[in-house]
């Protein structure tokens, strides 16, 4: 009798226990931490998003997207952004690389494909081409491009919208992020806000 009784209190303690840390560590602590990052850092803390200049938000700065039209054809006047392998490209719900080695016909065949199509539309040789503008980030998700793949695009950019490659050369310099702690990583541009930047700058 008194084993069961021993036993009864045991899981009642049990009980108890995980119901008082259910309530601290899976409620509490994340009330607590949402609090803290909702009043600190709230543009992070939900998701980094980016707005047009009617407050709509149109993307996160956090992950990459395309600027095509219907048929997967580049917009012309937008600043474009790298490949993704990212299921149809940049699904956040998907994310990852290609997983194709360097020596992969696929990939080679792909990568030659981008690089004569990118070529054509910026009217530049091939060799010209950097690697970020025909190669996929791990993730699928980059919303970054080198500082130059986004200069070699700028004099299109700058034709199709009507402006002076100047005007445009400079907001892309307006726009260049540092290195990480300031030696980690390259210099790079986030298409997403430079093309808002655009857009806005044309709105004003």
């Amino acid at each position: 009798m008194s084993s069961f009784r021993s036993t009864v209190r045991t899981t009642g303690v049990a009980l108890r226990a995980m119901l008082v840390l259910t309530l601290v560590l899976g409620v509490g602590y994340t009330l607590l931490v949402t609090g803290i990052g909702q009043v600190l850092l709230p543009w992070q803390a939900n998701g980094s998003p980016l707005a047009d200049g009617k407050g709509t938000v149109v993307g996160s700065a956090l992950i990459g997207q395309s600027f095509t039209d219907a048929d997967g054809e580049a917009l012309p006047e937008y600043f474009q952004s790298r490949p993704s392998a990212a299921g149809d490209g940049y699904d956040g719900a998907s994310s990852s690389g290609s997983n194709l080695g360097p020596e992969n016909p696929d990939l080679v065949a792909a990568i030659e494909e981008r690089r004569t199509t990118i070529a054509e539309r910026e009217g530049v040789a091939p060799t010209q081409v950097p690697a970020d503008a025909v190669t996929a980030s791990a993730s699928g998700l980059d919303p970054h491009i080198s500082v130059a793949y986004a200069l070699l695009q700028a004099p299109r950019v700058a034709a199709e919208r009507g402006l002076s490659e100047a005007e445009v050369l400079s907001l892309v310099e307006s726009r260049i992020q540092g290195r990480d702690l300031g030696f980690l990583g390259e210099e790079r541009v986030n298409v997403a806000e430079l093309n808002l930047a655009l857009d806005e700058r044309e709105g004003a």
